[in-house]
This record gives structure tokens, sequence and C-alpha cells, in this order.
């Protein structure tokens, strides 16, 4: 009995490693190639799998998802001979998992190997300045010849980009300076067009305000002129409207002579020829309100006194006599009035001209 039970345990677990090996269960977004007696047989797909034991066998194992791949820094020269180090980063997916393990020994050697040689070509006929300045036309060239190359190795390129450009350390320094001089001379021009602008804004508000100001002193002159013009023909009107006497306006103008000399700025004053003529028209005023003025009244009298012989010592002599001396007492004192207003303004003036001798009451 033992040996048969020794022998069904035997064959109970020979059968269990042949199911174990003939089943493979594949993860997702894997690939697995299967060779048989060393050939290639098939590619196992995600899920499960049955294969031959002791004759099928799993060579490679890939992942088809898309992967990066990042080269160390290689110096490349430029068509100005100079030396700079570029590190480029690779993106690719693997689409066909057969070629990818017959076709090539190593893809991933081959592809930087590739990038390398590539990346020398490209670079070598540009200069420095069109090498910093050209990165998406770099990529697009290298992606092209790295696409064309790696489609019969079952991989596809899907973007490849320069991850930095490290020009030589004197190269940089002068790039900085350059930079800098570069920085320095907008700010200098940014400041002085802030300058310009400013002027420019400072001399136009300037110019409004002094058309402003000159409008509104036009505009008072205007309306001030407006103002004694209307007071001037009111005055007019009133005196003509009033028929006023001749003799209030020369009394009046005699009443204005001393404030002619009022100002403080006055340094000299002129008489007026007119005085005369005012003087003479007050004291025929205070000689006789009702009495004719001029030639007329001279032969009115003239003819009155042929009419009327004058007897002497006559009351109208008498009063004859006393308005004379009342009109010449008037001519009088307004005369001194004039000396003493003409006094006033001399001695003001005087005294504006000379602070330190003391004013006349």
């Amino acid at each position: 009995m033992e040996p048969v039970v020794i022998s069904i345990v035997v064959a109970a677990l020979v059968i269990v490693f042949l199911v174990a090996s003939s089943v493979r269960i594949v993860p997702q977004a894997r690939r697995y190639n299967v060779e048989r007696f060393g050939r290639y047989r098939r590619t196992l797909q995600p899920g499960l799998n049955l294969v031959l034991p002791m004759a099928d066998r799993i060579n490679t194992k890939l992942d088809v998802r898309e992967q990066v791949y990042s080269s160390d820094p290689r110096p490349v020269i430029t068509e100005d001979n100079l030396v700079v180090n570029i590190d480029t980063v690779l993106y690719y997916q693997i689409t066909d998992p057969r070629a990818a393990a017959y076709e090539v020994a190593d893809y991933l050697q081959a592809i930087d190997q590739l990038t390398v040689t590539t990346l020398r070509n490209v670079i070598g006929s540009m200069d420095l300045e069109e090498t910093l300045t050209s990165r998406e036309e770099i990529n697009s060239r290298l992606r092209a010849v790295l696409d064309d190359a790696t489609g019969k190795w079952g991989i596809r390129v899907n973007r490849v980009e320069i991850k930095a450009i490290d020009p030589p350390h004197t190269i940089k320094e002068a790039m900085e300076k350059q930079m800098r001089a570069e920085r320095d001379k907008r700010a200098a021009i940014l400041h002085a067009e802030g300058e310009r602008q400013a002027k420019i804004l400072t001399a136009e508000g300037t110019k409004q305000k002094d058309i402003l100001e000159a409008q509104g002193a036009q505009q008072a002159m205007i309306l001030r002129a407006d103002g004694e013009a209307k007071a001037v023909e009111l005055v007019f009107q009133a005196v003509h409207r009033n028929n006023a006497d001749p003799k209030v306006l020369a009394y009046k103008y005699l009443e204005t002579l001393p404030h002619l000399a009022s100002s403080d700025n006055n340094t000299f004053w002129v008489i007026p020829g007119e005085l005369t003529e005012a003087v003479r028209t007050v004291t025929r005023a205070f000689g006789d309100d009702g009495a004719p003025t001029g030639p007329a009244a001279t032969a009115d009298t003239s003819a009155r006194a042929e009419q009327a012989p004058v007897e002497a010592g006559s009351p109208a002599l008498e009063a004859g006599s006393s308005v004379l001396l009342d009109a010449a007492a008037a001519a009088d004192e307004a005369e001194k009035q004039a000396a003493a207003a003409v006094s006033d303004a001399k001695a003001e003036a005087e005294a504006a001209q000379s602070p330190q001798v003391p004013r006349r009451a």
C-alpha cells in the first residue's frame, strides 16, 4: 500500500507542477515574449495564458507604457568652436515587443548613442547664440531622426526635449555682463522716457494754467470794463436826464481835485487847465444863482444900466455892491481851497519820496 500511495502522491505533485508551470498571468501594460525550444513562439497578452511546460520559456518581459529616459550631459562643439554640455530627455514607448527584443540588443543604449550623434550633427551647424535660442528646432530635428531610426526596433519616440545647455564658464560671465548691460540700458531708457513724459506733462500743465489765468484775467477785465462803461453810461444818463447845472458839475470837479493826489505812489501832481474855468463857474454860482453868464449877461447889465440911471446911495447900488463882494469872497475862497489842495498833494508826494520827513497834517 505504501508504494502505491507514494506513487499517487508523486503523480499528483507532478500534475500540480505541470499545471502551475503551464499557466502564466500577465499584468496589464506588460508583454511577455515566449520561446519554444529557443525560438520565438508568441507574445503573451495581459491576463491568463497557457504555455507548454518544459517546452515554452518566457524570454523577455517588456513594459509597453510610455517611459522617460534622461541622458547624461554630453559635450558638443558648436559652429563657432565652443564646447557646450547638453543633456536631453527622451519620451518613448514600445509598440512591438518582438522587434524590441530581437531587432536590437539594448534599445536604450542604441537610442542614447543615436541621440548623441544626431545632436552633434545638429548643433555643429549652429553657433552658440542660435543654439540657445533654437531649442524647438533642435527638438523637432532630433525627434524626426530618432523616430525614423527606432521604428524598425518597435519603439516610437514621442518627444525629445533638451533639458539643459551649459556653455563654458567664461562664456557665462560674458553673457551675464551683456545681459546686465542690456538691462542697464533699458533701465536708463525707461528712466529718460519717464523724465521726458513728466516734463511734458508739467509743461502742459503750466501752459494750461497760464491760459486759464489769462482767460480769467481777460474775463475779469472785460467784466470790469463793462461795469465801468455801464456806470459811466448811468451817470451820463442821470446827468442829461436831470439836466444838471454847470455850476454843480464845476463844484464836483473842484471837489474831486484833492483826491487826485491821495495815492502814495504819486511823485508829482499836474494842475489841470480847467481849474480857472471851474473856479469862475463856482464864483458866479455864489454870486448870483439866477444871473446869466457870459457876454449875454454883460450886455443885459449894460442895457439895464442905460435904462435906469443909478443914484448915489440907492439901495440897488448897495445890493449890487454886496453881491460883488460876496462873489469876490467866494472866488478867493475857492482859489484858497484849490491852492491848499495843491499844497497838500505836493506835501504828500514829497513825504512819499522821503519817509524820514514827517508828513504834514
